[in-house]
């Protein structure tokens, strides 16, 4: 079982106990399918691992599973995941070209954000698949992404659109989470000013050959 400790610094480090840390995503994907760590289990469906190109350059991360994602466990498959494939392909990238997850793998009751606990004890699991996916640019997806990935003290309003990092490797993007453009509409325009910040950054990786 996986778990999550600090270190002096107050970071958190990954940490498996009861088998050894997993050396591929589909070893991993097995870890989290068995995982009873917090209360969402109970609830779920499916586990929503993540999905895409298992050596991704770009890495989208948003919050955690709604209910057609806990349905197919597949991440952003719903109302949101079909406006992010829009902006995808308006950007010229194609979706299996790119790694997709959550900051949980299974779905917070009525779409609720996920609890400190309940984040954090997916958290290794997250940190791992970025070590095993090496992503060069990691696009996050909204508030509660942004908290757990980059600080409790980060505000997407102030830090949306503005490159962090490195960060886990990669040049950190935040930005708004789809659901969120679908709820306020003025919110669309600097989001696809970010979106054309990280085009722009990934097909110059592709021009590199990275």
């Amino acid at each position: 079982m996986a778990r999550a400790t600090r270190s002096a610094s107050g970071s958190l480090q990954l940490t498996f106990d009861d088998l050894a840390v997993p050396q591929t995503l589909e070893e991993l994907e097995a870890v989290v399918k068995n995982c009873r760590k917090c209360p969402l289990a109970a609830g779920r469906t499916n586990v929503v691992f993540g999905e895409g190109n298992p050596h991704a350059l770009l890495m989208f991360i948003g919050e955690g599973p709604g209910a057609e994602e806990d349905r197919q466990g597949r991440p952003f498959v719903g109302p949101a995941g079909q406006l992010l494939d829009r902006i995808l392909a308006a950007c010229g990238i194609k979706r299996e070209e790119v790694y997709i997850a959550n900051i949980v793998k299974c779905r917070p009751p009525g779409n609720r954000v996920p609890t400190k606990e309940e984040a954090e004890a997916c958290l290794p699991y997250l940190r791992r698949q970025i070590e095993l996916i090496r992503p060069k640019i990691i696009v996050l997806l909204g508030a509660t992404a942004l908290q757990y990935l980059v600080g409790s003290g980060a505000r997407i309003t102030k830090i949306r659109g503005q490159w962090l990092g490195p960060l886990y490797g990669a040049q950190i993007m935040p930005t708004y989470h789809p659901a969120a453009l679908l709820r306020d509409a003025s919110k669309k325009r600097p989001a696809w000013e970010d979106f054309k910040k990280v085009r722009d950054a990934y097909f110059g990786l592709k021009r590199q050959g990275l």
